[in-house]
C-alpha cells in the first residue's frame, strides 16, 4: 500500500525519469556524490508482507545497484574518504559511500559477501541500547503486538480507545495510530515503559531481550575488524533527540562514543542521528554532536552531496536505499539530483 506522499514522490521519480530530465540535468545538479542508507538487506524477510517491509532490499538488488554506479563513473569509497573528498570539493570524480542504520545481522551474513565482492566499504551505526536489549526496536513491536490481536485497548487522557486490528487494512491503520501514540503523545524517555504497559494490558508479554534480528557484539566486534567496515555511533538508545532535554540529548551522542570504544577498542567517529528527519534533528543537535567531537554525521534527509556540504559535515543528507525504491531507474534518477530541491523546498543544500 502507497500512501499520498509516496505516490507524489514516485510520480515525480516516473515524469524526471520519462520525460529524460534526470540525464540532463545531472551534469548540472547531480552534485559530487552521494552517502547510500539501507538498513536491512535479506533475500528472506520474516515478514515479507510486513509493514515495515520497506526497510529491506534484497542483495542481488544491492549488487546490481553497486555494478550499475560503478558503470556510470562512481568510485565506492570509505566514509572517512568521503569526508575528505567532500573537503576537497569532490576532486577526483564522483564518489558514493554506504551506510546502514541499527547494526542489523544480515548486513553481516548477506550484505558484506555483496561489498567484499565489489570492495565497497560501508559504515554501520550502532545503538548499543539496542544490542544490549535495554531499548527497542520499538516499530517492530508494535507490529508484533497488532498482529497478535484482532482487537486491543489504548489508554488515552479521554479515557480508553478501542483499536480494530480485524483485517489486513486495519491494522494498517492501528500501526499508524500506535506509531503517531508513541512518537508525539508519549514523552520519549518515556516510550519504553509506555510500550511495556500498552503490551502488558492487551494481554501480550514482551521479553526485552535483544532482537534476533541485529548483530550481537562479537558479531560487532567481528565487523569492526573487517577491512571494509567501519562503526559509527547512532546514540546510546536509538531515541529522536529533538524530544529529549538538553542534557539528555548530550548525554545520548557523548556516552555511545565512550560505550563503543569500550566494546570495540576505537571511539567512533561518525554519527547517525536516528530518524534523521526535520522533528528529530536540528540546529541545537547538530552543536551537540560537534560538542562531542564527531567528524561527521549524517541524517535522514534526502539529497546529493555537494561542494558547499564541507560547511554542514554533521548534517549529511543521504539517498535512502529501500524496499520502496528497489529500482535502478528510481535510484538513477535520484543520483541525478533532481529529485533534491523537490525534497527540500527548491534548495539544493540544506543547512538544518
Amino acid at each position: 500500500m502507497i500512501d499520498g506522499g509516496e505516490a507524489i514522490r514516485k510520480l515525480a521519480l516516473n515524469v524526471a525519469r520519462y520525460t529524460g530530465l534526470a540525464p540532463l540535468a545531472k551534469p548540472f545538479v547531480g552534485g559530487i556524490g552521494a552517502i547510500l542508507m539501507l538498513h536491512r538487506v535479506t533475500a528472506t524477510p520474516e515478514k515479507p508482507d510486513g509493514v515495515n517491509r520497506h526497510l529491506n532490499i534484497a542483495p542481488g538488488f544491492l549488487d546490481a545497484l553497486i555494478a550499475d554506479m560503478r558503470a556510470d563513473g562512481y568510485a565506492f569509497v570509505s566514509l572517512d574518504e568521503a569526508i575528505e573528498r567532500i573537503k576537497a570539493g569532490g576532486k577526483g570524480g564522483q564518489f558514493a559511500t554506504i551506510t546502514a542504520d541499527d547494526a542489523y545481522r544480515d548486513n553481516m551474513t548477506e550484505a558484506l559477501p555483496v561489498l567484499e565482492k565489489h570492495g565497497a566499504p560501508i559504515t554501520i551505526y550502532v545503538a548499543p541500547g539496542l544490542i544490549d536489549g535495554a531499548a527497542d526496536l520499538w516499530w517492530d513491536v508494535v507490529e508484533d503486538i497488532v498482529n497478535a490481536r484482532d482487537r486491543l485497548t489504548l489508554v488515552t487522557p479521554d479515557g480508553p480507545v478501542t483499536i480494530d486490528c480485524s483485517t489486513r487494512g486495519k491494522k494498517l491503520q492501528a500501526n499508524n495510530r500506535l506509531h503517531s501514540w508513541l512518537t508525539l503523545e508519549v514523552r520519549e524517555e518515556d516510550l519504553r515503559a509506555a510500550l511495556h504497559e500498552f503490551a502488558r494490558m492487551n494481554g501480550i508479554r514482551l521479553d526485552g531481550q535483544q532482537p534476533s534480528t541485529l548483530m550481537n557484539w562479537d558479531e560487532i566486534r567481528t565487523m569492526a575488524a573487517h577491512p571494509l567496515v567501519t562503526i559509527g555511533a547512532h546514540t546510546v538508545n536509538h531515541v529522536n533527540l529533538k524530544r529529549l532535554s538538553e542534557a539528555d540529548a548530550r548525554r545520548e551522542i557523548g556516552e555511545v562514543r565512550r560505550i563503543l570504544q569500550a566494546k570495540l577498542g576505537e571511539e567512533p567517529r561518525h554519527l547517525a542521528y536516528p530518524y534523521g528527519y526535520a522533528s528529530a534533528v536540528g540546529c541545537r543537535e547538530v552543536g551537540f554532536a560537534r560538542d562531542a567531537g564527531y567528524v561527521s554525521a549524517v541524517t535522514t534527509r534526502h539529497g546529493v552531496l555537494r561542494a558547499e556540504h564541507s560547511g554542514f559535515l554533521l548534517a549529511l543528507p543521504r539517498i535512502s536505499v529501500n524496499g520502496r525504491y528497489q529500482s535502478l531507474a528510481h535510484i538513477r534518477t535520484m543520483l541525478s539530483g533532481v529529485t533534491t530541491p523537490l525534497a527540500n523546498a527548491g534548495k539544493m543544500v540544506v543547512t538544518i
